[in-house]
């Protein structure tokens, strides 16, 4: 296997996903339609939707309990083209369990028991050897693995020259801290996750986003893509104006993962020297077909799937140009 150029850092889940015509309220049961399960985590998610679309091998670091599901998704992972040689398989833990549930439109409640995953340590990024990381060009990782493990790799990363991508979700408010920003060269929350991040009750409009990235900017942070599902996403780099960016209309049916979806092909069209818009665009297109499809990991598009979704609509094909 060839070196990846993208680097995951985190979380691996069995996700155990029940479906019914709406969420429940505090307190309330609520009888289902279907159950399944499937593997997932935002950092499996993640490294899965980058090699997909990508079409390459994805690096990846992560840590699993060694009991059943563990080692099924080791297997699963592997045959997904992701380098596993840097998931490490603890004895103490179990496996992460994420336990979901979702609507008839699409949206999802989850609750998440991290298991294995708090057992990865910045040893464990400590000793991987140099050259997984020289040979790579993005590094991503998200909240799901412990804050001092995620600045390991974040500075692991940068010291080798890495396009680093930070996903604050779950939020944390440690996230901001400027320790953790001054490592972060694009940071992706989600509209609540940007909310949660910037203090305030709420986020009222674009003026309220270009301050609050800006803010973010000042603390170390030279890019900021806050996602907002059906209504597109909102880019600010350092060398210009917000800018906001549409997005692709399609019938939802399940936006589990459609986040880390975004993150795993906005870090391939980075890998392939996009613009952080085109990436973004790109990004947007895969995250669009993954609400078309239940599950997480089963709903992450291929590179030609992307690229026939974009080619489908001239107006479409446009966006990536």
């Amino acid at each position: 296997m060839p070196h990846p150029k993208i680097i995951v850092l985190g979380s691996v889940n069995t996700d155990l996903v029940v479906s019914s015509a709406r969420l429940p309220g505090a307190g309330e049961t609520v009888i289902g339609n279907s159950f399944y399960r499937a593997s997932g985590g935002k950092g499996a998610n993640q490294a899965v939707a980058a090699a997909r679309t990508s079409g390459l091998p994805v690096g990846f670091i992560a840590a699993v309990g060694n009991d059943d599901f563990g080692r099924s998704a080791i297997r699963q992972l592997r045959s997904e083209n992701i380098a596993t040689q840097h998931m490490r398989m603890v004895d103490d833990y179990a496996t992460g369990v994420a336990l979901i549930m979702v609507d008839e439109r699409g949206e999802n409640q989850i609750s998440v028991a991290s298991g294995a995953n708090a057992a990865l340590s910045p040893e464990d990024v400590d000793r991987i050897d140099d050259e997984f990381f020289s040979e790579a060009s993005i590094f991503v990782a998200s909240l799901e693995s412990p804050i001092e493990t995620v600045i390991a790799g974040l500075k692991r990363a940068r010291s080798a020259g890495l396009t680093t991508i930070l996903n604050p979700a779950p939020a944390s408010e440690n996230a901001c801290d400027r320790e953790v920003l001054q490592l972060v060269d694009v940071l992706t929350p989600n509209e609540s996750e940007a909310t949660f991040l910037s203090g305030w009750d709420e986020m009222k409009d674009l003026e309220d986003a270009c301050i609050w990235c800006e803010q973010l900017q000042q603390r170390g942070s030279r890019r900021i893509i806050i996602t907002r599902g059906e209504r597109g996403c909102i880019l600010k780099d350092d060398t210009s104006d917000v800018c906001l960016t549409p997005a692709f209309m399609v019938d939802a049916v399940d936006a589990t993962g459609a986040g880390d979806c975004f993150n795993g092909a906005l870090a391939t069209g980075l890998a392939e020297g996009r613009t952080l818009l085109n990436a973004a665009r790109y990004a947007m297109a895969a995250a669009a077909l993954s609400v078309t499809r239940r599950g997480a990991i089963p709903s992450l598009p291929t590179r030609n799937e992307v690229e026939a979704f974009l080619g489908s609509d001239p107006e479409r094909s446009q966006l990536t140009l």
